[in-house]
């Protein structure tokens, strides 16, 4: 099933990017005036010349500490909490609040991609329980019309045969539990033949999954989100990597930092949100992916990332130290002109060891004893250094790799 939610799907990137200009500077605006954790933070910037990297990152460490300190949200909602439909609990923990109007978490683009149209009957079996994923989906379905049977998860024999009676058209779940429910109605004798559509997230959409849905006639596709953002990126009928919403900004950054990364270089996900009741600002996901070249086949032109392709969270403790990436992208920049460089940590016997390799087409001592220098300096721990040459590294996003027995 094909169509676009909106026109803004299929926006000129001249278009798109001219209107997330003059949205940026009002949002960071919004944030300084009605947030107090961001008042704070961007006391010193002037809202109108705000640009993407001229704004501090914020991590979920920075929730956790802040939330510590102000519960329940650590000054970074603009509304009160009279004012927050549902505040949810994720692990860290960290609390977050539901956004005001209908579809808060904006999953009515994803579904509607999915195939989703109004009269439909939603199957979602996302926990309605602390976190916000059950209440997402239903946001979402409830946006176009759809009806939902907020089924939640577990209870495999009960969620066959109330599909069998319900004939629900669509499935919404992480990948792997609706596999467990036909096979369950197949074990029972039921007719789940009502489903025709699937939308997954969560957790791995791995190919032999998507073999075994297709086997039985089932569309489905996937979407990234998180509890704090929302809906992040979804995938189209073009099956080719997932297309951003059209209301976050999405970068890819060096692993604990906040400096941009080329197209097709695999890096940290960072998202701005133009949420009026959680305006996070590049925010940290702690995620791994990189955005693919150009436009998707679909026909939706807003940019696309490959997907989730690990965690960034990298640091390591080295002889009662921890290292972290950001301290690798220190060494980098003093040393302009080199590629990718990542710090590997294994064990001598009983000592720990840590080899910074770098990429760089000089062949020179004199680097290498800079670089060890520098990686001293920064870290407080020796090092040796390997010079390799460029593209010798994966593109994998891994900066720090530690090679010790768990």
């Amino acid at each position: 099933m094909t169509g676009f939610f909106d026109d803004r799907e299929t926006r000129s990137a001249d278009q798109r990017a001219a209107e997330n200009a003059r949205r940026l500077p009002l949002q960071v605006a919004h944030a300084r005036r009605h947030a107090p954790a961001y008042a704070e933070m961007l006391a010193d910037l002037d809202p109108h010349e705000a640009s993407l990297a001229s704004l501090p990152v914020t991590r979920k460490s920075d929730l956790i500490a802040a939330q510590a300190e102000a519960p329940p949200f650590g000054g970074f909602t603009a509304l009160g909490l009279a004012d927050v439909p549902r505040v949810f609990a994720s692990p860290g923990p960290i609390h977050e609040p539901q956004g005001a109007g209908a579809d808060p978490w904006r999953y009515a683009r994803a579904l509607h991609a999915t195939g989703l149209r109004r009269g439909m009957l939603l199957h979602n079996c996302f926990a309605y329980h602390f976190t916000p994923a059950g209440m997402m989906l239903e946001e979402g379905a409830r946006a176009l019309g759809c009806p939902v049977f907020p089924a939640g998860p577990g209870n495999t024999e009960s969620q066959a045969r109330a599909a069998a009676h319900l004939r629900p058209a669509c499935y919404s779940g992480t990948p792997d539990f609706l596999k467990t429910i036909l096979e369950a109605g197949d074990a029972l004798g039921l007719d789940l033949s009502s489903l025709k559509l699937a939308h997954v997230t969560g957790g791995a959409f791995l190919p032999a999954l998507r073999s075994f849905y297709a086997a039985r006639g089932l569309v489905v596709r996937q979407s990234y989100g998180t509890a704090d953002l929302g809906l992040i990126a979804y995938e189209s009928e073009a099956g080719e990597g997932l297309i951003c919403d059209e209301d976050v900004l999405v970068e890819i950054v060096r692993p604990g930092t906040g400096d941009a990364l080329p197209e097709g270089e695999v890096g940290e996900v960072l998202v701005t949100t133009f949420s009026a009741t959680y305006p996070l600002l590049r925010f940290a996901t702690g995620d791994l992916s990189a955005v693919l070249p150009g436009a998707s086949p679909c026909g939706r032109t807003n940019t696309r990332i490959k997907g989730w392709m690990g965690r960034a969270d990298q640091a390591a403790k080295v002889r009662g130290m921890f290292v972290r990436p950001e301290q690798v992208s220190e060494i980098l920049r003093a040393h302009p002109g080199l590629g990718r460089a990542r710090l590997v940590i294994g064990l001598d016997e009983t000592r720990d060891t840590m080899v910074l390799r770098v990429e760089t087409p000089v062949r020179d001592a004199s680097l290498v004893q800079s670089l060890a220098a520098t990686l001293q300096n920064v870290t407080r721990l020796r090092g040796s250094v390997e010079l390799l040459e460029p593209g010798a590294l994966p593109n994998d996003g891994k900066v720090i790799d530690d090679t010790r027995p768990a």
